[in-house]
């Protein structure tokens, strides 16, 4: 069922005053004219109460207000008169413009110029004097002085609404930027977290494992010392994480990232904890170009190779797992392979986050990576991670 909006109470307060202060004026007997065609003082009380009831449209219906209010002023002007008709006349002329759509707002204004110049014409053609002049003010003051009063305070309104509307996008894309930010954060946490401590704690669970299956007190002080170095190692990685967080707040300097310059020592690391599985770990270091590396590229090489050897150590078959580094034109290649195929002994479970983890810090320097099952030069089957990036100073430069 349809209901219609009720009045604003502030519109009720100013009908219920213009329509009290006309009475006033009404019973004391002060008319804005006399001598018109409706002589008798109680007509002037219709415009006025029609006007006071319109003041209750003034802001849900203003362009019905403004044009049953024009016909009111109309009616007015033949009786005796009343200011408080022609005042609240200007306020339903205001809202109209105020209130009421754009278009209106922009043609009532220019309508309300017009009647008051062929007013003020209109007289001076029919007095011939100067006097008319003043008539031509009094209808300015009247139809002229509210509409523009309207239209001013309206782009008053639409600028602050705008500012508002800009606030809330500013407000709304800063908060995006920081979810982004912190989402960004969050999976570089992960990433690191993973790459540091994943590779010491699949050499504790296959070594535990082993220490725990093999009855053999040789195997099991091996198996036992593989599992202190890694646990010591881990502790290390994880103290250093821990600095990385603290790092904004920290007063000494920041730890260093890994480089590739500690490939020897992590692929010795890796080939003493994989050698009870039967894994011979080698590096191919080929680089022809010298020269430093960029940072975010010797970080994320280093990682692309702690991740794949820790997938040896898991998964791979025994024989050998090499390392090689490729540099040419720019490019950094990155290959890591190893024997494709079911082994003997204790086995750590896999996530696939290491993998995840490896595409996303090639994603972010735009490099190139591939990891699957390819045929090898002995006619075995091997297992080849190969990474490409861009190892150009000029493309991290900002």
């Amino acid at each position: 069922m349809f209901t219609s909006p009720r009045p604003h109470r502030h519109d009720v307060l100013i009908a219920v005053t213009g329509l009290v202060g006309g009475l006033v004026l009404w019973t004391a007997g002060l008319h804005t004219q006399g001598g018109r065609v409706l002589d008798a003082h109680w007509v002037a009380l219709v415009p006025l109460v029609v006007t006071a009831g319109l003041e209750l449209l003034r802001r849900i219906r203003p362009r019905a207000a403004v044009a049953a209010g024009t016909l009111a002023l109309v009616a007015d002007q033949l009786t005796t008169g009343s200011l408080a008709t022609v005042l609240m006349y200007t306020d339903l002329l205001y809202a109209a413009v105020v209130y009421g759509p754009p278009a209106a707002a922009r043609r009532i204004p220019v309508a309300a110029f017009l009647a008051t110049l062929a007013a003020t014409l209109g007289v001076f053609a029919w007095l011939r004097s100067p006097e008319a002049l003043l008539i031509g003010v009094a209808a300015g003051l009247v139809l002229l002085a509210p509409a523009l009063t309207g239209v001013s305070v309206r782009n008053h309104r639409e600028a602050a609404e705008a500012a508002r509307l800009r606030a809330d996008q500013t407000a709304l894309l800063a908060e995006m930027d920081r979810v982004q930010a912190v989402t960004a954060e969050r999976a570089r946490m992960a990433r690191e977290l993973h790459d540091m401590v994943a590779n010491h704690l699949s050499a504790i669970a296959i070594h535990s494992t082993a220490a725990l299956s093999i009855d053999d007190p040789a195997t099991s002080r091996e198996a036992l010392g593989v599992i202190r170095r890694n646990s010591v190692d881990g502790l290390s990685e994880m103290r250093r994480l821990i600095g990385l967080l603290r790092e904004s707040g920290a007063t000494g300097p920041p730890a260093a990232a890994p480089t590739l310059a500690g490939l020897d020592a992590l692929v010795g690391q890796a080939g003493a904890n994989s050698a009870s599985s039967g894994l011979t770990v080698t590096l191919d270091d080929a680089r022809q170009e010298s020269g430093s590396l960029p940072a975010p590229v010797e970080l994320a090489a280093y990682r692309i190779v702690q991740e794949s050897l820790t997938n040896a150590l898991k998964h791979a078959a025994p024989g050998p797992v090499t390392v090689r580094l490729r540099r040419s034109r720019g490019v950094l290649t990155v290959e890591v392979s190893s024997v494709f195929g079911d082994r003997p002994g204790p086995r750590a479970p896999g996530s696939g986050a290491g993998l995840v983890g490896m595409r996303e810090r090639v994603a972010l320097l735009g490099g190139t990576i591939g990891a699957g099952p390819e045929p090898g030069d002995d006619g075995t089957e091997i297992w080849l991670v190969r990474a490409e990036l861009p190892a150009d100073e000029r493309t991290y430069r900002t």
